[in-house]
């Protein structure tokens, strides 16, 4: 993700919501239930897939929208990592008042890291978790080398005007969904979200940027105590956030099983991209392993 800072004092007022990209839930009927969770700024149209793949073979799945995704940027800004983990919660809650079955959790991106907090709250209750390109940091090939100055602001109040615009690829190595993406990102200003429900934001709040560096800090103090059964899958060559980021998480978690599994031919987004079905595949072996428990 090469970035261009951009800097506005002018964003849609917070009485201005769109209710795009809302969540969605499928039925299913082996029992178990499967919660996916979208990446920030993004949208549960990125986990659509998964959700497809998982229900065919018989999982309830829920897919919440974060807090305030889908409004405008003006509303985005203003979240706060608790607000995302808030709306995860409650979507948690909901579906323990009707489903008593298995249940696993899913995140990409920072959702794989509100996947873990769940763990952690509801460590009795969640069977497993998968985290597909969990973000602590942003250290892949396409960040640009003065990701190091970007702390800097979080401090600031310049932090609260300051976005950057993502560049191509996008987290994506599909050539075909890559220009669909482009075609909306490279001509999308500030003001404009209307996209946002199929593809995410193009522009990213600085101020999002200080919320992740503060979840991170609490997510590192509470991975010794998670123990549910941990997988972990990413891009080899992701161009986001580099593997070193799953290998904190598995080396940090006290689960006594465990795994890892890397892909060779996408980047970030890796339920969209090319080797999403084997995403899927994996999810679905993984979480299999863990039915008969109950």
């Amino acid at each position: 993700m090469s970035v261009k800072f951009s800097f506005s004092v002018n964003h849609a007022s917070a009485a201005e919501t769109s209710g795009a990209g809302n969540g969605f839930f499928m039925q299913g009927d082996n029992g178990a239930t499967v919660m996916l969770i979208h990446g920030l700024t993004g949208t549960p149209n990125e986990m659509r897939f998964l959700a497809k793949y998982l229900n065919k073979r018989g999982y309830s799945i829920a897919c919440p929208r974060l807090a305030n995704h889908g409004e405008p940027l003006g509303v985005l800004k203003k979240t706060t990592w608790q607000d995302c983990y808030q709306s995860v919660r409650e979507a948690y809650l909901k579906i323990r008042e009707s489903h008593s079955g298995p249940l696993y959790v899913s995140g990409l991106s920072m959702g794989a890291l509100l996947a873990i907090l769940l763990a952690d709250e509801f460590s009795r209750e969640v069977a497993a978790i998968s985290c597909l390109s969990p973000t602590l940091f942003y250290d892949g090939w396409n960040i640009p080398w003065y990701r190091c100055f970007w702390p800097l602001c979080y401090f600031t109040p310049l932090k609260h005007f300051l976005y950057f615009k993502e560049e191509p690829p996008y987290g994506i190595k599909n050539k075909a969904l890559q220009q669909r993406v482009h075609k909306y990102y490279s001509t999308a200003t500030l003001d404009d979200n209307a996209g946002a429900a199929e593809y995410g934001y193009p522009y990213y709040p600085v101020s999002l940027l200080y919320q992740l560096h503060l979840l991170v800090k609490h997510l590192k103090k509470i991975l010794p105590s998670i123990h549910v059964p941990v997988q972990l899958i990413q891009a080899q060559n992701d161009d986001i956030t580099s593997v070193k980021n799953s290998t904190i998480i598995y080396d940090g978690v006290s689960s006594k099983i465990k795994e890892m599994v890397l892909l060779k031919n996408s980047y970030h987004v890796i339920t969209a991209d090319q080797e999403r079905a084997t995403v899927a595949h994996r999810m679905n072996d993984f979480f299999t392993r863990f039915n008969h428990s109950y």
